[in-house]
């Protein structure tokens, strides 16, 4: 992905990161504030939003090389919150969660209304808009999910606070209750880690006695939607399934097609 955020968030990034690397140090915290002591230091212009300085590497792009470069073979840097005000910069293993480009599409009948259809744009409010119409997250996971609330904010036990996209309740044939947080990402941003990781600590919060599904969505297209569903291992967080759906008008399903679906073994 390219770096394509404003050239002085990365210069901002990168003095705090020399500020406080030395060799061997596998974790950096640092504080909000230190964004505009460096900015002053740097005789830049803050940006108004400070926050989408941190934001911007945390989902939407690369870190920039001279931080990348101090990570050990199979590493990679992230930040992640460490309290109110707080990050830091750590090492973990690499985990690019990003769309397979060789995983068979399922075309789905598009139930997004019309009216929906016509003012939505390839971004998150789309994107959750038409899991939400079209069922998607019931048919991924195969459950029967009930939307519960969207855009929720907590704080988790370290002060951190968290905003999760959509919050799904579900149940299975044998009526355990289930949690589902799902995070959605236009074009252009980047399933976190991170997220995800906030999002199973705040199903043990929240809904201490509900299964937690952690799922994410993204575009990768118009009308072609990657679904992922995510599970705590040992060694941090990891894919446990990933389907990609095309939303099509009913005429655009063939026969063959519905037949080829009903010898698919998964």
């Amino acid at each position: 992905m390219e770096n394509k955020v404003p050239n002085r968030y990365t210069k901002i990034l990168e003095a705090i990161f020399a500020k406080h690397y030395k060799k061997g140090v596998t974790e950096i915290a640092f504080e909000r504030t230190e964004i505009n002591q460096v900015a002053n230091d740097l005789e830049m212009i803050l940006p108004k939003n400070l926050g989408d300085v941190l934001y911007s590497f945390r989902y939407r792009t690369l870190l920039p090389k001279s931080i990348t470069s101090k990570a050990p073979k199979g590493y990679e840097w992230i930040i992640r919150p460490a309290g109110k005000g707080k990050y830091k910069l750590v090492i973990a293993r690499q985990s690019n969660i990003a769309p397979s480009s060789v995983l068979a599409e399922t075309k789905i009948p598009d139930a997004t209304p019309g009216v929906i259809a016509r003012y939505s744009m390839n971004d998150e409010q789309s994107l959750l808009a038409k899991l939400r119409y079209n069922r998607l997250v019931d048919i991924f996971t195969g459950l029967t999910c009930y939307s519960l609330q969207n855009h929720l904010r907590t704080t988790l036990r370290d002060g951190s606070q968290v905003e999760t996209d959509e919050i799904y309740i579900g149940l299975d044939k044998r009526g355990a209750h289930y949690v589902l947080p799902v995070q959605a990402k236009g074009g252009r941003d980047r399933i976190g880690i991170v997220q995800i990781e906030q999002d199973f600590e705040m199903c043990s919060l929240k809904f201490p006695r509900l299964v937690c599904k952690a799922v994410a969505a993204q575009f990768m297209g118009e009308d072609l939607i990657a679904l992922f569903e995510f599970e705590q291992a040992k060694d941090g967080i990891k894919v446990s399934s990933e389907k990609h759906y095309r939303l099509v008008k009913p005429d655009d399903l063939s026969p063959e097609e519905l037949q080829s679906y009903s010898l698919r073994q998964n």
